[in-house]
């Protein structure tokens, strides 16, 4: 099971529940059979993007397609400053506690 699967399967059970389907009147609705519909929440099966939709549309809802840059490094995509300035603040900590931690006195109330 990939995490494409887990993804898909975790979107579709939403929608179904939001929907307040069972699976039983889910599988009904998208003409296709329970153990299908249980099978693609349980990132089993993978349906193709057509029936994803067909499937997420007969719930009542449709999806939208956002397309984002991956950042990964073999792409050639730069990490980004964020990721910089993480590393920069990280390297600024010691490498080990001392034995006591200073912290600052608060008033007892």
């Amino acid at each position: 099971m990939t995490l494409a699967d887990r993804q898909t399967g975790s979107l579709m059970s939403s929608a179904r529940r939001r929907a307040g389907l069972t699976l039983r009147s889910a599988a009904a609705k998208a003409a296709t059979s329970h153990a299908t519909i249980a099978a693609y929440e349980a990132g089993r099966k993978s349906p193709t993007l057509p029936t994803l939709l067909r499937i997420l549309g007969s719930y009542g809802f449709a999806a939208n397609i956002e397309l984002s840059l991956r950042i990964r490094e073999r792409d050639g995509i730069p990490r980004g400053e964020e990721l910089e300035e993480a590393l920069a603040l990280a390297e600024s900590f010691p490498a080990r506690a001392g034995r006591a931690l200073a912290f600052p006195k608060f008033p007892a109330r």
